[in-house]
């Protein structure tokens, strides 16, 4: 355990962006398999609409820090790809 102040605050400080960052990923992980989801029903205006959605979060979550913003383009991408291969 930290005994000077300043590391007991970057504690809880780190505790808080950690669930912050939990909760973030958590809703990506939702939205990518809602997208998957719809995808697999084979209803394409769902999926594009929560193809949306899930680039949003993504975006979002690069945005602030919680993935890389190459690891961000690059989940983006594959959704897009699928996208596409479904469409075709």
């Amino acid at each position: 355990m930290a005994n000077i102040k300043s590391a007991k605050k970057r504690i809880k400080v780190i505790a808080k962006k950690t669930l912050a960052n939990k909760s973030r990923k958590s809703e990506v992980k939702t939205a990518i398999r809602r997208f998957e989801d719809a995808l697999a029903a084979g209803n394409m205006e769902e999926a594009t609409a929560r193809f949306r959605h899930a680039e949003k979060k993504i975006d979002k979550m690069a945005s602030k820090g919680t993935i890389h913003k190459n690891a961000a383009a690059r989940k983006v991408s594959q959704l897009a790809k699928k996208l596409n291969e479904a469409n075709a």
